[in-house]
């Protein structure tokens, strides 16, 4: 028994314990239940027990002749006593009575593990979910979204292997192996020796595979991950591929990282099919051990022809407990490198970090402010240098420059999605990084180049910007926006499903949308990325007169080419080569041109 419990030990000391203690604390809540499923189970020793006493009864005392005594005998009217047929009809009535038993324990044990397991999974998938939606897009960036999803998805349900399909069974086991060991050694102490015998074998035979497994395991998910990342790529850009005629390249891509994860995972199937030889050629060594020398007890009287039926039927159930064990510990290298890809997902540090004692902001005022901010995506590519400028409430600045200078990331940098590497962003002349980032963000309002809809209806694409819209508000959002008519035109009307990714819509629809969305948060700082690059001039004129309406009153930023979407600024900031020079904008000039002479306002524009 003292072999038993070391193989198990054994099998766990590889897995470093951490992610094992891990999973266990990610279980707390659920304690309760996992021990409530561990006695359920245990209750399976008893009836293990109790399956082959009416064979054994039926084989010593029907067959056999002997009196019936013990607990049986003692149960039954004394009629029954001298009738062989009155006897077998109670153990037939015995042996229905323990299956029914088994089997009620064992579906009783199957749903309330599956209950358990499905909670935790849920439970540990929301956790990672949530981390992962709050790691910085800087991560996301180098590792690619897929890595987190395949970890949230098909990680995360090491949990449930590894706490309700792997220690609950094994304590069962246990308890069971240790019953029946006791059971056989009072019988003949010589056949459990010998059973016995075999358990350091096993104990080393687990040992050694389950180092090896664990980093095996690792590489394995490694490359199913980076499979279904070449799949997901390639339908989420379908129309590039389809254009570029680069169906062919896709799929070859596929299958050169899937035939390399195939014989991986061939290879460690294959290592965890020779543990279970072993494991079952051990077990066939000592079980003919066992019959060899209890057949010559049962020749030399020292044992009944049903007492070593028990005895053999005890020995079979008593290894499959320590194969159990061994293959549990064995395959749970799997789950255990599974925990250890999840954990280290949620232990991922955050880049844009949240203070302790952040401020909370209700309403800003708008007024924002960069000191010498720098940023740079790695240490080796910096995109913004010695940034320096002042942006007055209501005030609208226009962004320009060529493609790649940097004018997104300044907005990035405005809305936290990085933080500068050097310098200070200013709100309301306090630090970016000193507010709450849920009240720093709903202080902005923002229409993307390529607007971002999901696969819902209209009306909850608009309404995504604020979860307690009412209809009423979100038609007045959308008639603001110029969206109503085309929106009532089609139709199920708001209730329309735009598809993955809006594309059930024109690109100005699309656009005005987004432009709705936008209206209906009502944030006091607006941030218009190229918003009417992909639209004619006719949708152009329409969504610049509802812009103009959504800007009054706000600080809006606009990032723009066409000089007809920048009419409305009162400065421009020129980024190129990652610094900024402040410009007066076409407002401006607009203003100081109708300005009686010798009144014109005196503009200063710093520069960087």
């Amino acid at each position: 028994m003292t072999a038993a419990i070391e193989t198990l030990a054994e099998g766990i000391r590889p897995a470093r314990q951490r992610p094992l203690m891990r999973l266990l604390g990610e279980a707390r809540r659920y304690w309760g239940h996992v021990g409530l499923l561990g006695l359920v189970s245990l209750s399976a020793a008893p009836l293990a027990l109790l399956a082959p006493v009416p064979v054994q009864i039926a084989v010593d005392h029907v067959v056999g002749g002997r009196a019936l005594a013990g607990p049986l005998a003692a149960l039954m009217p004394g009629a029954w006593m001298t009738s062989p047929h009155a006897i077998l009809l109670a153990l037939v009535l015995l042996q229905i009575g323990l299956a029914f038993l088994i089997q009620l324990q064992s579906i009783g044990v199957w749903l309330y593990s599956t209950w358990i397991g499905q909670r935790l999974v849920m439970d540990f998938r929301r956790r990672l979910f949530h981390r992962a939606q709050r790691l910085s897009l800087a991560h996301h960036d180098r590792r690619g979204s897929n890595d987190a999803v395949y970890r949230i998805v098909y990680d995360a349900p090491a949990i449930r292997h590894v706490v309700v399909d792997g220690i609950v069974p094994l304590a069962s086991s246990l308890l069971t192996l240790v019953a029946m060991v006791v059971v056989i050694a009072l019988l003949s102490w010589q056949l459990a020796l010998v059973a016995l015998l075999v358990t350091p074998v096993l104990h080393g035979t687990t040992s050694y595979f389950s180092r090896s497994l664990r980093g095996a395991w690792h590489e394995v998910k490694r490359l199913e991950s980076a499979a279904q990342a070449i799949v997901q790529q390639a339908l989420s850009t379908l129309r590039v591929v389809k254009t570029f005629r680069r169906e062919e390249h896709e799929e070859q891509r596929f299958v050169r990282v899937s035939e390399v994860e195939l014989a991986s995972n061939v290879h460690v199937l294959q290592r965890e099919g020779l543990f279970a030889m072993l494991a079952g050629l051990t077990v066939a060594a000592g079980t003919a051990g066992v019959l060899y020398l209890g057949v010559l007890e049962v020749l030399a009287g020292a044992l009944t022809v049903g007492e070593l039926w028990i005895v053999l039927y005890y020995l079979g159930r008593l290894y499959e407990p320590l194969k159990a064990i061994g293959q549990r510990i064995t395959g749970l290298q799997r789950s255990l490198a599974s925990a250890e890809r999840a954990f280290s997902l949620a232990d991922e540090p955050t880049e844009v970090p949240e203070r302790a004692l952040a401020i909370h902001l209700e309403r800003a005022v708008g007024q924002l402010r960069f000191e010498e901010v720098a940023f740079g995506y790695d240490a080796e590519r910096r995109v913004l240098s010695e940034v320096s400028f002042a942006v007055a409430a209501g005030e609208c600045v226009g962004i320009v420059g060529e493609t790649g200078a940097g004018k997104s990331t300044l907005l990035s940098l405005l809305l936290r999605l990085y933080d500068p590497t050097a310098g200070r962003i200013l709100l309301d002349d306090i630090d970016l990084r000193h507010y709450r980032l849920d009240d720093l963000r709903r202080q902005f309002a923002v229409v993307l180049q390529e607007p971002v809809l999901f696969a819902a209806t209209i009306a909850e694409n608009i309404g995504y910007a604020r979860a307690t819209a009412t209809r009423e508000e979100i038609v007045a959002a959308a008639t603001a926006a110029g969206a109503h008519e085309f929106i009532v035109a089609l139709p199920r009307g708001y209730d329309t499903p735009v598809g993955e990714r809006g594309m059930t819509l024109s690109g100005g629809e699309r656009q005005r949308v987004a432009l709705a969305r936008a209206y209906l948060l009502d944030a006091p700082i607006l941030i218009l990325d190229e918003p009417t690059s992909a639209v004619d001039h006719g949708t152009e004129e329409l969504m610049l007169e509802s812009m103009q309406r959504l800007m009054t009153g706000r600080t809006t930023f606009v990032i723009a080419h066409r000089p007809q979407t920048l009419r409305f600024c009162d400065r421009l900031l020129r980024v190129q080569g990652g610094r900024v020079r402040v410009e007066l904008g076409p407002n401006a000039h607009a203003r100081a041109a109708h300005a009686p002479a010798g009144g014109q306002e005196e503009i200063a524009c710093a520069s960087s």
